[in-house]
């Protein structure tokens, strides 16, 4: 029954935003729905652990966005990301795109050969200098949860690449811990050689920021 009003909710907010651009209609609608209604249906709708999490950080409370206000922040974030990065991004180090099933999620991608050494989880100097960089704008917009994704290529066995990604994924979130993110709002994953998006192997290593808006269930 419970779903069931939360679903009901959900989409009497999806007809009264007619007229407003798609991003924000959903915003505005997850930000009618309040506390843990509005983690169930965030949860609901990125999936799988990702969505536990996500639904369990708004439940709790962790959410501080105005669900209209999510487009313009994440347009905010992204603009800041790519300034601190310009240097980065010139030199191929290091990419800002959306996420392309939900749009109001940001994904900063670096080469995994800045951050680590072969067969290594310790970071690298040039890897401390990438997350220097982009730290003053994840603490600006703390509105987000930070889910720090490692990848390998597909030399050696899949098991061994599943537990490198994971330890170069831990790794780079303890050093975002350290440099004063909130614990709260980041974890990592592992996905070892299973998402390659290249044939070229030094591409498929990569570490990958995904930050992902926080909304307030109990604003619109």
């Amino acid at each position: 029954m419970k779903k069931k009003l939360i679903g009901l909710i959900l989409v009497t907010s999806l007809i009264a935003c007619t007229g407003m651009s798609q991003r924000q209609q959903t915003g505005t609608a997850v930000g009618t729905v309040g506390g843990a209604g509005v983690g169930a249906v965030i949860g609901g709708a990125y999936g799988g652990n990702t969505g536990a999490w996500i639904g369990g950080l708004v439940g709790a409370g962790l959410g501080g966005l105005a669900g209209y206000q999510v487009a313009s922040y994440m347009d905010r974030q992204e603009a800041d990301l790519n300034a601190a990065l310009a240097e980065s991004r010139a030199y191929n180090r290091a990419s800002i795109e959306r996420d392309r099933e939900n749009t109001d999620i940001l994904l900063a991608t670096f080469t995994g050969d800045v951050f680590f050494d072969f067969d290594s989880a310790s970071v690298k100097s040039g890897g401390f200098a990438e997350i220097d960089r982009v730290t003053p704008v994840l603490l600006k917009y703390n509105h987000t949860a930070i889910q720090v994704e490692g990848h390998t290529d597909a030399v050696g066995t899949e098991l061994y690449n599943q537990q490198l990604s994971e330890r170069r994924a831990a790794a780079v979130k303890n050093v975002l811990i350290q440099r004063g993110i909130d614990p709260k709002r980041i974890r990592s994953v592992g996905f070892g050689e299973s998402q390659p998006v290249s044939s070229n192997n030094a591409v498929n290593r990569r570490v990958t920021l995904r930050i992902i808006p926080l909304v307030d269930g109990s604003t619109t």
